[in-house]
């Protein structure tokens, strides 16, 4: 109201006379139109402030959902995020979830563990075992031959794209996860035997492939990356496991020993049964290129036989002769006679040996003085 506004009065229909307002009542409502203005200047900032906060960065390797009042703003995937600046109403509207895609998650379980802490390990102030295992604190799995075992394992894996599952479908994923290595771990030892102490790999396969099939069955979408695991004997039963391995590894280098020497054996017998076997067929060869040999030499020999026979045996029958004498000192040939009847032959055998010849030696010229 200004001072200089003309009040009317009903009574006498006369021209209003002018009222001035009081000094208090001005400034009260000066008072009140300034706060009225910083007011509306406060709310327009805290509106900006509220809508300005609902402004959100989605990292590379990262996707986001927004909830609407605790539904998702879409039901399928195009109410994921990618990376970059994206807007949403600040809670109790909205709330905005980011999913790690390409970041590697850990969970680590113990459960199969005896008890222990990682800085009694650290410092290696474990607690010695007991004479038995005490189920309350040491925990174990059993094998299907009946052995009990530690264990504990490692599991690294990416949520699968696109995340959804993951996300929305469990109040905590991670826990599922777990639960689900956990059953793995169970199900490989009972399906193992005691060895697995001393190679772990069939185990951490089997674990990893159990693993894979409760994935699948309970739709936890992961993507599985690696499975470490750590498998001993009980601590109480350890040099008697030493002892056992001692065993084993005597074992095993006997046997190895056994199969390099039968190795050897056997590559020594074929490597002579090779030999002999080349041997007997280049003696088979040569035999065969002799008698081929022969063959042709006698074919070629035959028409000279059908010719004159009794010569040709004559002939055959001397050089046979000359090529059995040939370092013979002495060779005495009897022709058969004339009339075919046998000739006498006589042969001194005691005859007088050859006496060397007289070497007369001369005398020098001393000798004669």
């Amino acid at each position: 109201m200004n001072t200089n506004d003309k009040l009317k009065t009903p009574e006498n229909g006369s021209q209003p006379k002018e009222k001035v307002e009081e000094p208090s009542v001005v400034a009260l409502s000066e008072a009140l139109r300034s706060s009225f203005v910083i007011i509306k200047i406060i709310m327009v900032i805290l509106v900006l402030v509220f809508l300005g906060s609902g402004f959100f960065i989605v990292r590379t390797m990262e996707k986001a959902i927004i909830l609407r009042f605790g539904k998702p703003t879409s039901e399928d995937e195009s109410a994921l995020l990618g990376p970059g600046a994206h807007f949403a109403f600040p809670k109790p509207i909205d709330e905005v979830i980011k999913i790690p895609l390409g970041e590697v998650q850990t969970v680590i379980t113990s459960e199969g563990w005896y008890y222990t802490t990682p800085t009694m390990e650290a410092a290696g102030n474990e607690p010695p075992p007991g004479k038995t295992l005490n189920p309350e604190r040491d925990g174990y799995v059993m094998t299907s031959d009946g052995g009990i075992v530690h264990t504990r394992a490692t599991l690294r894996y990416r949520i699968a794209e696109p995340g959804l599952r993951y996300t929305l479908d469990f109040d905590s994923a991670s826990n599922q996860v777990k639960n689900a290595f956990d059953n793995a771990l169970v199900y490989a030892a009972l399906h193992s035997t005691i060895d697995i102490t001393k190679d772990t790999t069939a185990f951490r396969e089997l674990a990893t492939v159990r693993l894979n099939e409760l994935v699948e069955k309970q739709k936890l979408g992961i993507v599985i990356d690696q499975v470490a695991v750590q498998v001993i004997p009980p601590r109480q039963l350890k040099l008697d496991f030493d002892r056992v391995l001692e065993s084993e590894v005597k074992r095993s280098t006997a046997i190895n020993d056994a199969r390099k020497y039968e190795n050897e054996t056997i590559s020594k017998a074929k490597a002579e049964a090779i030999a002999k076997i080349n041997s007997a067929e280049a003696q088979r060869k040569a035999l065969v290129e002799m008698v081929s040999a022969d063959v042709r030499r006698f074919n070629s020999l035959l028409p000279e036989y059908r010719k004159n026979p009794q010569l040709f045996k004559e002939l055959r029958k001397a050089d046979t002769l000359s090529r059995i004498f040939t370092n013979s000192m002495d060779k005495v040939v009897i022709q058969e006679r004339e009339d075919g009847k046998p000739r006498e032959f006589r042969i001194l055998i005691n005859r007088e040996p050859e006496r060397p010849p007289i070497v007369v030696e001369q005398k020098t010229d001393e000798h004669k003085h």
